[in-house]
């Protein structure tokens, strides 16, 4: 940040500056929002194009055009320049043509929200619980869809989710957030989690900067003093409350026969969500628990000698279970790259980087398998199935270090293989184009398992697809 600018020492922050990165980008353009271009509504997209663009999606799959062959392995020359263009371009293509459209074919126009399952017959259960997390991840989806594809008619898809967020699952007489309603709105699951109340401030920040609504920032801060006032102690984050936050069994978050009092992925989701909520308001309480919480990783969850991260504790930060989780490992290195990217600390960096380097080289040495990342390794053994948001945090993953040091070739090189078989086995063209939930250990997709459901959402692939198209210029960019 300049010494002068809004935030600085020298310069207090602007309260009436707090306006969204979309307004500021549509106003410097002269677009939407501007004084010379009044916003124009977004149209809707009809069933019936969604439908003519899978049958496209389908077609194309079948001739070939979707499933590129791999090329040589790239360097700085032409062909190489031409095979990353290539990459961002058939990302672009396949957020904008398949993800998005089916995504946009679930909203529920009669009881508010967003369908909670769709099975693998890809039936749609339209009296099928609505969880919080789902909500608050299609929230995030396609609002930072409209403001990185600078397009607003997603903001309508957005506004969809959020209306039903503050309607249905908030909670007025205790504060936060339910973990589920019924498919009409009422609550079902009142549990309070962190990770859940973490999820919300997540989608309430990314509408803010798209929408410019001030009233999704207020929300966002006032779910981030709930956490700091009743979700946690003096060591950390705790996981899961009652309705009325009192403590309760955090079944939710724990897996492999252990109850967590502590998890790495809540830690690691406040972090994110912080980081998004800090990029909004820039207060300065928030850039103190996000480096609070980066000590926390650093002391206390990272495992050096094991090149990894611990993921279940109980409230001394004991570790419960030996595991290697391969997805959150690299997750967690690019994530963290992000915010410290935004506190813009370089003390801090410093202290963490030799953290990060070193989950990913130990993800990409020691579990990538040339094709795949695999979930996980309990107790020494190899998880059977490994999921579709562990390649899409990898495929970032692994682009985020190339980023950092274009030198390092083998991570672009397993950014390209992921993305390889990403087409190849995850992509269900009968879907138009969301993937299947999970493959075994050679790599055949689980044709049996939902293509919706509380945990299986937009969040990891559609946030893969939009990493790519922000870190990869388009030729015309790069030519510029």
């Amino acid at each position: 940040r300049p010494a002068d600018g809004r935030g600085s020492k020298d310069q207090p922050a602007d309260p009436a500056a707090k306006i969204s990165r979309r307004t500021r980008q549509q106003r410097s353009a002269g677009g939407p929002g501007s004084k010379d271009q009044p916003a124009d509504p977004a149209a809707k997209i009809s069933r019936r194009t969604q439908q003519h663009r899978t049958a496209a999606y389908a077609a194309a799959w079948d001739r070939d055009e979707i499933r590129q062959q791999p090329t040589a392995a790239c360097d700085f020359d032409m062909r190489g320049l031409q095979k990353t263009y290539m990459f961002r371009e058939e990302i672009k293509k396949h957020l904008e043509e398949c993800i998005l459209p089916f995504w946009m074919g679930l909203k529920d126009d009669e009881y508010g929200g967003y369908y909670g399952y769709v099975g693998s017959d890809l039936a749609v259960d339209r009296r099928a619980s609505k969880g919080c997390i789902l909500n608050s991840r299609i929230l995030w989806f396609f609002s930072s869809c409209a403001l990185i594809l600078k397009d607003d008619k997603y903001l309508p898809y957005a506004k969809q989710a959020y209306t039903f967020m503050k309607d249905a699952f908030w909670d007025e007489t205790n504060g936060g957030v339910y973990w589920s309603v019924t498919f009409d709105g009422k609550p079902e699951d009142k549990t309070k989690h962190t990770y859940c109340q973490a999820f919300a401030i997540y989608g309430l920040s990314a509408y803010f900067e798209a929408a410019g609504d001030r009233e999704a920032l207020k929300k966002a801060e006032e779910l981030m003093h709930i956490i700091e006032d009743r979700c946690r102690d003096s060591e950390g984050y705790l996981e899961a409350f009652n309705c009325d936050f009192t403590p309760a069994s955090n079944d939710k978050l724990s897996e492999n026969g252990v109850m967590a009092d502590r998890t790495m992925n809540t830690l690691l989701h406040v972090f994110e969500a912080y980081t998004l909520l800090y990029d909004a308001d820039r207060d300065p309480f928030v850039a103190e628990r996000m480096k609070e919480m980066l000590s926390i990783f650093r002391d206390r969850v990272y495992e050096k000698p094991g090149h990894r991260l611990k993921v279940f504790f109980d409230m001394d930060y004991n570790s419960l279970l030996d595991i290697l989780s391969c997805g959150h490992d690299i997750e967690t290195a690019w994530l963290i790259d992000r915010g410290i990217e935004v506190l813009g600390d370089e003390t801090i960096k410093k202290s963490i980087d030799p953290m990060i380097s070193d989950l990913a080289d130990n993800i990409l040495h020691t579990a990538f398998n040339g094709r795949f990342l695999p979930q996980e390794v309990v107790e020494g053994v190899l998880s059977d199935t490994t999921e579709w948001w562990v390649q899409a945090e990898a495929l970032v993953g692994f682009l985020n270090e190339y980023s950092k040091d274009p030198s390092r070739e083998e991570f672009l090189k397993a950014a390209y293989a992921e993305w390889d078989f990403i087409k190849d086995r995850l992509i269900m063209k009968e879907s138009g184009g969301e993937w299947y939930l999970k493959v075994d250990r050679e790599g055949s997709p689980d044709t049996s398992s939902p293509v919706v459901w509380p945990w299986k959402c937009p969040y990891h692939n559609g946030r893969m697809c939009l990493e790519v198209i922000k870190r990869i210029p388009d030729k015309d960019d790069r030519a510029s």
